[in-house]
């Protein structure tokens, strides 16, 4: 029998590591006391683990983060009690968790959850936070999302497809962007959730989109990320949003690629090795995904533009490093994944710690795929969808089912059948 090589020694206990610590040349600042107390308690839990495992091979705790989630999905603490107009949220957190550990949701409770789903359903389209409140595009497209990771015929019946789209002709902005619900603010979460929900379920009409991709383009700013709105500073979740809505419109090449790069890439922290939402902010796990799965479409875009230089086996940003953030950094004991060191588990973290912990495993596609497990096998997560952030076969699955279906008539225009994606 072969004996296993030994696992690829940790950037983190490595005797450069220290060399990647924050300085300030001397002048002290709010900001930089408070990057050196982040780096402190990142250091500490470091070295705690190492004096405790003589080989470090960090662990994904699976059955830890099962137990908690499986426990949301029934009883939430009224710790949560502030999040009653994200419930569609909650569900779409813990269900896509539990997709990327490849842990099956029982039929009794899937058919619960979209029994919730629809009664978050508006009337006049799009759902809500919660049952009885006014439609948002932001739990919208938590709730669809969550309806097409359980992917049965009664989660995508849940979906009135012909309200939907009234919904989101109801939230279309005369220049192209959308506002978050009728009468809300407009930013550029909103056109990713439209997208988003319109691609998914067949509904994009000639006209739903018009000048949107224009909008978008006009929030990147001198930086090369894009602001909520044009004109504001680049920001990691703004970004994304921008970038995968683009994506799904088919016009991600009007973007300028090469700064968009050179911006998100400076996002990924030197010493934690996770990622920071914007520049001079601290690291965040939550940003794992937000920033860590810009690089697939960004990879997709310039390989479409005919970029020869690039990678066939890796993201152009430190895997191993962002996996190390979260397996050492991230998780709670007990269950649940956080935003880092000395803060509490939430689903929120939970999810994207997750996803941007399987962007960082998976690289490629069907064709061409490679993995980098940090730690054991049993680390290893289903790869997500770097689009719209659930399993590819479910966005393959819920595609497949919604255009067999008619596109709906809106504004006078004939009802088509043809496949827009």
């Amino acid at each position: 029998m072969e004996s296993q090589s030994p696992p690829p020694p940790l950037r983190c206990f490595s005797d450069s590591h220290q060399s990647e610590l924050f300085r300030d040349d001397g002048v002290q600042t709010v900001t930089s006391a408070e990057q050196r107390k982040v780096e402190r308690s990142i250091q500490d839990v470091l070295t705690v683990y190492q004096q405790i495992h003589s080989l470090p091979q960090p662990t994904l705790l699976r059955e830890q983060h099962y137990q908690y989630l499986k426990k949301g999905l029934r009883h939430l603490s009224d710790a949560y009690e502030c999040l009653d107009a994200s419930r569609p949220w909650l569900c779409y957190w813990i269900l896509h968790s539990l997709e990327l550990l490849e842990e099956p949701v029982p039929a009794a409770v899937a058919s619960d959850v979209c029994q919730f789903l629809a009664r978050c359903q508006s009337p006049t389209g799009g759902f809500a936070g919660g049952p009885g409140q006014h439609a948002h595009l932001a739990p919208t497209y938590a709730a669809v999302n969550a309806l097409c990771i359980l992917g049965t015929e009664e989660a995508y019946n849940v979906i009135n497809r012909e309200k939907l789209l009234d919904f989101l002709y109801s939230v279309k902005q005369p220049d192209g962007s959308f506002v978050m619900h009728v009468g809300g603010e407009v930013d550029v979460r909103s056109a990713y959730c439209a997208a988003s929900v319109a691609s998914l379920t067949n509904i994009i009409t000639p006209t739903l989109f018009e000048g949107t991709h224009n909008w978008i383009i006009s929030c990147q700013n001198w930086e090369g990320g894009l602001g909520g709105v044009p004109g504001l500073e680049a920001h990691g979740g703004y970004t994304f949003c921008g970038t995968a809505a683009l994506v799904i419109l088919g016009k991600e090449h009007m973007l300028d690629l090469k700064a968009l790069l050179r911006w998100v890439t400076s996002r990924q922290m030197r010493f934690e090795g996770g990622f920071q939402g914007r520049c001079n902010k601290l690291v965040d796990g939550c940003y794992s995904f937000w920033q860590a799965g810009l690089l697939p479409l960004l990879h997709r875009a310039l390989f479409k533009d005919g970029d020869m230089t690039l990678s066939l086996s890796s993201w152009m940003f430190e895997q191993q490093a962002l996996q190390e953030y979260i397996l050492l950094c991230c998780q709670n004991p007990a269950g649940g994944l956080l935003d880092k060191p000395g803060k509490s588990r939430d689903f929120y973290h939970t999810c994207y710690c997750l996803s941007g912990l399987s962007v960082a495993q998976h690289f490629g596609n069907k064709d061409l795929h490679h993995e980098l497990i940090l730690g054991k096998e049993e680390n290893r997560l289903a790869p997500t969808h770097p689009v719209y952030n659930i399993c590819p076969e479910k966005v393959a699955q819920a595609i497949q089912y919604f255009h067999q279906l008619p596109i709906p008539a809106q504004n006078g225009e004939p009802a088509c059948a043809e496949d827009q994606s």
